[in-house]
């Protein structure tokens, strides 16, 4: 028994799994501070509050790696989709998208107006927006890095090219002003309009500021059905050329024609981890959602409309019966529906399963808050992933998902202090019941907050407790620590 000590919290009587893999073990965890200040027996001790954790797993908070969450930190401060799934960090940016620089009444081609930057919130500076977030905190902690799309909307005039000489430059002095300002990293989307015609060597070149941080290149590959092996392969050319950690963003093949392909990507990327470092994330659905497109490819399989701003009155409806009602053929229809966002039925599920029990992914939602209709994973990955994948399925043990989206997320993305229950780590923490956790929101109903999860603690402060958001922000911007 620890010496009777007096904590500010404390969680009495719960299992924890300590976000390193480990094996479980039942412990009392005591809070000070907004940092961990015990773990053990500690039944001589007090509280100023208590939360019962018998039958409950003491984990830490989870860590979404992959969010478009850039502005919803402000609209949506509370982030109740997030912290109501046990989500205690949001890492955004991603897709080549982020929420600065932008020049104020500047044009937002899609899929950059995805994350909805009203003029007020139009920050010229990487650290304009940070400083916004410091000074008024979500919910939730962030990690942000900074968008190449972005970058190249900003500073070029004709996104249809590569980019010349001097735009690669002013792009440098972007990434480096973010770098300094406390971006963790740079993120790419080729597969995009904005930025299809960058070259590898642009990314490369614009890159460069990244090295001397040990920041981190998060990508949107530009391709990931039929020329997949091409994309991993110029998405390790670029981390190889900048001596830094790669992360492909929410790994898939898409389209029945490259269904098990996952064989063959896995492969190739557990043998390039050998020789650079290299991870991965995925989400636990085997539809994506993404802006409208109307190119073939994308609508070969059922789509559904998620958010229409020519017709909102769409949301939720099957793009074929909204086509056929129109009178049109597929492709007609989503050109009319531009721009807005759409959720896409393009995998396996067996891919989906192969990807997730693959040791070293990560788990991020990629979900999009926007609409009254998105893909359910905005609300229902984390519990999705303990509670279909990991108990029903037996894809892996408790101890692997948790570790999943908390201590190797915090490890690829360098966040110290994060991620794992010890001592002296921030209070980062979610308890939740293993046999009841799982993800409620669905494709018809995805609004919908999981079951299972009793309490988060966001930097010590309760912040979600028994259904109910409890109004705390705590939240803060983390920097990055160069392994």
């Amino acid at each position: 028994m620890t010496q009777a000590r007096h904590f500010d919290l404390l969680i009495r009587g719960g299992t924890v799994i300590d976000g390193t893999k480990a094996p479980r073990f039942d412990a009392d965890v005591g809070v000070t501070a907004g940092r961990i200040a015990a773990i053990g027996d500690l039944s001589g001790c007090t509280a100023a509050d208590t939360i019962d954790a018998t039958g409950r797993i003491v984990a830490p908070g989870f860590i979404d790696a992959h969010t478009h969450d850039d502005q919803a930190l402000f609209s949506d401060a509370g982030m109740d989709f997030k912290v109501s799934q046990g989500v205690t960090t949001v890492v955004v940016g991603n897709c080549g998208i982020s929420a600065a620089p932008l020049k104020p009444g500047m044009d937002l081609p899609m899929p950059l107006s995805l994350i909805e930057a009203p003029p007020e919130r139009r920050y010229t500076r990487f650290r304009d927006y940070l400083d916004a977030l410091k000074a008024t905190p979500s919910a939730l902690n962030v990690a942000a890095m900074v968008g190449h799309s972005t970058l190249r909307a900003v500073t070029m005039s004709d996104l249809n090219r590569p980019a010349n000489e001097a735009e690669i430059a002013a792009m440098q002095a972007h990434v480096q002003e973010a770098l300094d300002a406390g971006a963790i990293g740079m993120s790419t989307g080729t597969f995009y309009p904005p930025a299809a015609k960058a070259t590898t060597e642009e990314i490369i070149a614009v890159g460069q500021p990244l090295t001397a941080k040990g920041a981190v290149y998060v990508t949107h590959m530009r391709d990931e059905a039929d020329k997949v092996m091409e994309a991993l392969d110029e998405t390790f050319r670029i981390g190889k050329a900048l001596g830094i950690q790669v992360v492909v963003s929410h790994h898939k093949v898409q389209h029945p024609r490259n269904f098990g392909n996952t064989r063959k990507t896995l492969a190739f990327i557990r043998e390039t981890m050998q020789q650079q470092r290299v991870c991965l994330d995925c989400y636990p659905y085997t539809a994506g959602s993404t802006m409208i497109r109307s190119d073939q490819g994308m609508l070969d399989g059922k789509v559904l409309i998620a958010s229409s701003t020519p017709h909102p009155e769409c949301a939720g409806r099957d793009l074929a019966d909204i086509a056929a009602e129109w009178g049109v053929d597929r492709h007609e229809a989503a050109k009319r529906l531009q721009p807005g966002s759409a959720i896409y039925f393009m995998m396996d599920e067996q891919d989906v399963r192969d990807i997730l029990a693959f040791d070293q992914t990560m788990i991020g939602s990629d979900g999009i808050p926007l609409g009254d209709k998105p893909h359910p994973r905005l609300w229902g990955t984390f519990p999705r992933v303990l509670g279909h994948y990991s108990r029903e399925l037996g894809l892996f043990p408790l101890e692997t998902a948790v570790w999943k989206m908390t201590g190797l997320t915090a490890h690829n993305f360098g966040l110290q202090g994060r991620g794992t229950i010890a001592e002296g780590q921030a209070a980062d923490l979610v308890v939740f019941d293993p046999e009841r956790i799982i993800d409620r929101a669905s494709y018809a109903d995805p609004k919908q907050p999981a079951a299972g999860i009793d309490a988060v603690l966001v930097n010590g402060a309760l912040t979600w407790q028994q259904g109910r958001h409890l109004g705390t922000r705590r939240g803060q911007v983390l920097s990055r620590t160069a392994p």
